[in-house]
C-alpha cells in the first residue's frame, strides 16, 4: 500500500544501500547527501533509463546484489519512475520502493500501488520524513 505519511521506527542495524533515482540534479544531490550523512550507501542515477539498466545489472547477477531500497521521482525524461517499478516488479525484486512526485495526483497514487510501491511522497519532500521512511520500509521488508 502507499502510505502518505510513513511512521517513524527505530534506528537501522545497519547501513542501507539505496538506489536513488532522481533527473533533478539539485535535488539527487541533496537526498544523497542527506542519506549518506544518516549513515546509508547511495547510489545516485540521473534518470529512469540509468535506473532501468542498474536493475538489469542486478538481475544478471553481476555481483550488485539488490539494494535494500528504491528511491525513484516519478516523473523523469525517458523513462518514468512508475515505468521502472514494473520493471523492477516483473524482474522478481522485492526491495521496497518509494516514489516521489510534485504531482502525485490520486491515479498515480492508484498506479504505483497496483505495481507494488510501498509509500509515494509528495514533493518538496520534507528531509527527515524522507529519512524516516526509509528506515521505517527497510525494517519493515522481508528479511530485514
Amino acid at each position: 500500500m502507499v502510505a502518505d505519511s510513513p511512521v517513524p521506527s527505530a534506528l537501522p542495524k545497519r547501513a542501507l544501500r539505496i538506489l536513488l533515482a532522481e533527473d533533478d540534479d539539485a535535488m539527487r544531490n541533496m537526498i544523497q547527501q542527506v542519506l549518506t550523512r544518516a549513515g546509508h550507501t547511495v547510489v545516485p542515477l540521473e534518470d529512469g533509463f540509468e535506473l532501468a539498466d542498474y536493475v538489469e545489472l542486478i538481475r544478471q547477477d553481476t555481483g550488485l546484489g539488490p539494494p535494500d531500497l528504491i528511491l525513484s521521482d516519478v516523473r523523469m525524461p525517458g523513462r518514468t519512475g512508475l515505468e521502472v517499478l514494473a520493471q523492477v516488479r516483473a524482474r522478481g525484486l522485492t526491495c521496497p520502493v518509494l516514489l516521489l512526485s510534485a504531482f502525485a495526483d490520486e491515479p498515480t497514487r492508484e498506479e504505483a500501488r497496483r505495481l507494488g510501491a510501498q509509500a509515494l511522497l509528495d514533493k518538496p519532500v520534507d528531509m527527515d520524513e524522507l529519512k524516516s521512511a526509509v528506515v521505517t520500509l527497510c525494517a519493515a521488508a522481508p528479511g530485514a
